[in-house]
């Protein structure tokens, strides 16, 4: 993590590092497989591989506002956002990311980018029109939490192996829809299950490998970030007041455009799922009751109500 006045989480770092070891550790276990199963493609596929993860390292920020249909705003065409912004980088002794729109009904806030120097918090015009500033300097924080303890390049690189197993998805049935060879290539030797096949079942590995570490670290890194960005603030009402505005607000947005977005549900600060759909089950985020819940705990420690009002007597710090 970046040395910044956003506390600091042993267990997001040991899990961040898990992760990336595990990840790494499944990303030779697939090159060895495909060398087995398809010694001739085997190295070019680790190089793709290779590839496709240096991409979604380098052009990470490029891509989630690409995306996003999001744009760049500077501080004349967005005075309080970058002042919001602003103030909460000195706060957090941390420098300033770049500042984006996207223009959206659907409220909600990602941050991206591969390094603090290297990075963008892009909010939509539909939080923008919803929440109060109290409530958007705390999901600002929020995500300002995630460039400064690094897990939102963390969380980049580990969706590169979902997205190498998609690749391999298709290759295998590209494969089993013309022909494919035999598990080494070779049409004239029969001796084993088709190549294809192979290259499936590999790929359904690696995505479900994947897709429990992904879900392991998003959710606690979620959590980690509500409370960093509730302490550096001090005001934790203000960022349950917006989750809970949020997560009802998203409710309300036609299922259509909810999908349109969910491919950024990792990065969102709340996820475009109406909560009623199975795939909350699975989501990237923990329960919006848990998230209340932990800010809840944080007010008792900062010795002050969730409802935002004053300590009582004798209830003080």
């Amino acid at each position: 993590m970046s040395s910044t006045r956003f506390i600091r989480d042993t267990g997001l770092t040991a899990r961040m590092t898990l992760v990336m070891f595990l990840l790494g550790a499944v990303f030779v276990g697939l090159v060895v497989a495909l060398m087995y199963a398809m010694p001739g493609y085997a190295v070019l596929i680790g190089v793709i591989g290779l590839g496709v993860a240096w991409a979604q390292w380098y052009f990470s920020d490029t891509v989630a506002l690409k995306a996003m249909r999001a744009r760049e705003v500077t501080p004349e065409e967005a005075p309080e956002l970058h002042g919001v912004i602003d103030r909460l980088c000195t706060m957090a002794d941390m420098p300033k990311p770049r500042v984006a729109i996207a223009y959206t009904d659907m409220p909600n806030a990602f941050a991206t980018g591969r390094s603090p120097q290297r990075s963008v918090v892009c909010v939509t015009t539909g939080i923008l029109d919803r929440l109060t500033a109290e409530e958007m300097e705390g999901v600002l924080a929020h995500e300002l939490s995630h460039v400064a303890h690094r897990d939102v390049l963390v969380m980049t690189l580990a969706s590169s192996a979902g997205i190498i197993a998609g690749m391999l998805t298709r290759s295998a049935q590209y494969g089993m829809f013309f022909g494919g060879g035999d598990r080494r290539g070779n049409n004239n030797d029969n001796s084993g299950p088709p190549f294809w096949l192979v290259a499936l079942l590999i790929s359904l590995v690696v995505y479900a490998i994947s897709f429990v570490l992904t879900r392991m670290l998003s959710r606690y890194r979620e959590l980690c970030a509500d409370r960093s960005g509730a302490f550096l603030t001090q005001k934790p009402s203000a960022l349950a007041s917006a989750l809970t505005k949020i997560s009802g607000e998203i409710a309300t947005i036609p299922t259509k455009d909810l999908r349109s977005a969910q491919t950024m549900n990792a990065f969102f600060i709340a996820p475009a799922l109406n909560g009623q759909s199975l795939a909350s089950v699975f989501s990237t985020h923990p329960p919006l009751a848990q998230r209340l819940e932990q800010l809840a705990r944080v007010s008792a420690e900062l010795g002050r109500p969730l409802d935002g009002g004053f300590p009582g007597p004798g209830l003080g710090r």
